[in-house]
This record gives structure tokens, sequence and C-alpha cells, in this order.
């Protein structure tokens, strides 16, 4: 018999085995309140969203805010589910080191082979380290998200998928691009807010800009009133004037205020609409002045 009394065993049963017994207990309770807690502030960030677009009832019908809450929601998510894994690593690798410390095996050691190991792992995965801590400040930052139209340098696209470690776009011709997190330099958000759509009226260089513009005015009025077309408008176009003179073109701007996404079809509305209205009266376009021998 190991022990010679019984004092003895008690003693022993309520030493080692009942220490390292609540440790486990405990961290495990720990863990729970943890991951309750965040949970809990993950649930009221995403209410807070929802509450902030949702004071306005217009804006909850519009699908570029629904999208809008849906994405603050799911980065909520995102960041939940990030900082709950990090809590259960840390937790557990902190009970193991404990537990270990009452069977009595040598940590140190352990810990300075660790050291070595992860100063080697480290120089071996730098890129990949670099990748993870990227996506984590994109995320917190919420930089894009899916569903956005951005630029990352080296490709263009909607975004299909945000991680840790790639962000996958998908571009014009349905090429799908994987771009490193940690590549990434820069990011040019085209779905962010508005956009702003450019439109170039190019007429014949004799025309007179008095005549011209007023048109125009009338055309740009004409598509703030009309109800599909004023949806995807952020505010009425405006005729910005004569923006060039040269090789007998006179060319007049517009700009449109548009919804994300909308900075493309918009000019198609307004060139038709403007091109009806020119021929109506008469306004010429550019002429072609020919030359050579004869001219």
């Amino acid at each position: 018999m190991p022990f010679e009394t019984w004092e003895e065993f008690g003693a022993a049963l309520l030493g080692a085995p009942l220490r390292i017994a609540l440790i486990i207990v405990g961290a495990v309770v720990l863990r729970w309140l943890i991951h309750r807690s965040i949970r809990g502030v993950e649930t009221a960030a995403a209410t807070r969203a929802e509450d902030k677009h949702r004071k306005n009832a217009e804006k909850v019908a519009d699908p570029a805010t629904a999208a809008d809450i849906e994405r603050r929601h799911q980065r909520a998510l995102t960041l939940g589910s990030l900082l709950r894994s990090v809590a259960t690593f840390t937790i557990a690798a902190v009970t193991i080191l404990t537990v270990m410390a009452e069977v009595n095996i040598p940590v140190g050691p352990l810990l300075a082979s660790a050291g070595v190991g992860g100063v080697a792992l480290g120089f071996g995965a730098q890129a990949l380290v670099k990748d993870f801590l990227s996506g984590i400040f994109m995320i917190i930052e919420d930089q894009y998200g899916v569903g956005d139209l951005i630029d990352t340098g080296e490709a263009i696209g909607t975004v299909e998928e945000v991680t840790l470690r790639i962000t996958r776009l998908r571009d014009l011709e349905g090429v799908v691009w994987f771009v490193r997190n940690g590549e990434i330099v820069r990011i040019g958000n085209k779905s962010e807010g508005w956009s702003l759509a450019t439109i170039d009226i190019p007429v014949s260089y004799d025309e007179e800009p008095a005549r011209v513009i007023p048109l125009l005015d009338e055309v740009t009025e004409q598509v703030w009133e009309d109800p599909e077309l004023h949806a995807k408008l952020i505010e009425q176009p405006s005729v910005a004037g004569v923006e060039s003179v040269s090789g007998g073109v006179m060319t007049l701007r517009i700009f449109a205020k548009c919804k994300p996404g909308e900075q493309w079809a918009m000019p198609r509305d307004i060139r038709r609409r403007v091109k009806a209205s020119l021929d109506k009266h008469g306004v010429r376009g550019p002429q072609i002045t020919p030359y050579g021998p004869g001219s």
C-alpha cells in the first residue's frame, strides 16, 4: 500500500488531483463567462447598427442600406468568432501549463523549446502571420465587405469572400482573384456611400453654349423627376458647363451623384435623353473636318 494511513491517502487525494480538477473546472467556467460576454457585446453591436439605420423609415427600404445593415451584422459575428477563438486558445494554453506544474512536469525547458520553435516558425511563416494580422485589421476597421466593388492594386472586382488570410474577388470578366491580405497595400472601395458619374456631351464647335446648356438642364430635371432614376440618385444631376473646345468639338460636362454601382448605367440613360433633346432642337453634333488634297 503506497499510503501508510488513511490521513496520507486523504491528503494526497485532496492535494494535486483536487487542485487539477479545480483548475480545469475554473478554466471551463472562465471560458463560458468570456464567451457569454463576447456574445453579449456582439449582439449589442449588431443591434446598435440596425437601430441606427432604422431611425429613418425611408432608408430601411433602400437595398443599399439593408445590405449595409447585413454587412455590419456579419462583421460583428466575424469579430465575435475571432475573439472567442483567441480566448479559448489562451485559456487552454494557461490551463495546460498550470496542470503540468501541478504534476511536477518541468515547464521551463518546455517553454524554452517552444520559444525556439516559435522563433523558427515565425521566420518561416512571416507571410502567413502578415496575412492574418492584415485580415484582422481589415475586419476591425471595416475597410470593405462582401458585395463591395474594390480596387486592391492587383485586381479590381466585387468581393465574394473575406477571410483572415485572403480576399476573393470576381472582376468584370468573371475571373476570380484570390488576393492575400498581407499583399494589399491600398484599398479603393467603389461601393462606399456614393459614386459620381461623369457624362461628357460633344456638340459642334459653332453651337452656342447659352443655347445648349438650358437643354441639358431640362434633361437633368427630367432625370431627377423620373421615379425609377430618382431612386438611383443621391441628388439632382448638374451641368458643369463647357469642359473643352478643340478640333471642331465643344464638350459639355454633366455630373450625376448616384448610389454605389449606378455610375455606369446612369450615364447611358442621361446620354439617351440628351441625344433625343438635342435632335429635337436641331443642335448639331461634332462636325468631321476632311483633311487632304482639295480640302
